[in-house]
């Protein structure tokens, strides 16, 4: 059984997609056993106590320093000993500590199509509307591992979704969700707890099904 932590920091739509993927069964062998939050007024926290999941807050406002903040937020991941971590819009910087002892066992996912829309300052909102600001006609997802750099690591899954005339901000955002994002982080997942990805050379590459 694969024991998936889940880290976020808003509302945590991916979050519900990939606990319904798990109840569906669409997500095998998998059971997520802690979500942790850097913001204790996250609806992804409701959301994982409807569903009986172990969820805390570890917020840097609670701590003298980064440093401080870094200590606990290990020790939150530790107590949970995953074997995968799950970065589901979840925004705060992840210690390189984390990064060393978890090295390709944390997945991502980003709302464009990496590298285009990506690295700092892009996240939430803001991505979609660089994409409607640049004028581009194709958009997306992507799950990509976390390495030391931003929106950097292998990537895993990418998902197209066609930009629409009289899009805004708001409505690319829906629909990339609806036809990527929840589409795709649960497979990335599946994938995992399945045993089926590898990565070399710094590129993830999936095993094909005999």
């Amino acid at each position: 059984m694969l024991k998936v932590l889940v880290c976020v920091s808003g509302g945590g739509t991916n979050l519900q997609a990939l606990i319904d993927g798990v109840e569906s069964g669409l997500v095998r062998d998998t059971e997520i056993v802690r979500v942790i939050s850097n913001n204790k007024n996250a609806y992804a926290l409701t959301r994982a106590r409807q569903h009986g999941i172990e969820n805390v807050c570890v917020s840097p406002g609670d701590f003298p320093d980064r440093a401080a903040f870094h200590e606990a937020f290990l020790q939150a991941v530790e107590e949970a000993a995953p074997d995968l971590v799950v970065l589901a819009g979840f925004l705060v910087v992840i210690p390189e500590q984390m990064i060393h002892k978890y090295r390709n066992r944390i997945l991502n996912i980003h709302p464009s199509l990496i590298p285009s829309f990506c690295g700092t300052g892009y996240y939430g909102l803001k991505v979609h509307e660089k994409v409607l600001e640049r004028g581009v006609k194709v958009t997306g997802a992507t799950v990509h591992f976390v390495d030391e750099g931003t929106d950097t690591g292998p990537i895993l899954l990418q998902q197209a979704v066609e930009v629409k005339a009289g899009d805004t901000p708001q409505s690319l955002q829906r629909r990339v969700m609806e036809e990527a994002e929840w589409v795709l982080l649960p497979r990335a997942v599946e994938l995992f707890a399945q045993g089926m990805i590898t990565v070399r050379d710094g590129r993830a590459e999936i095993a094909c099904r005999q």
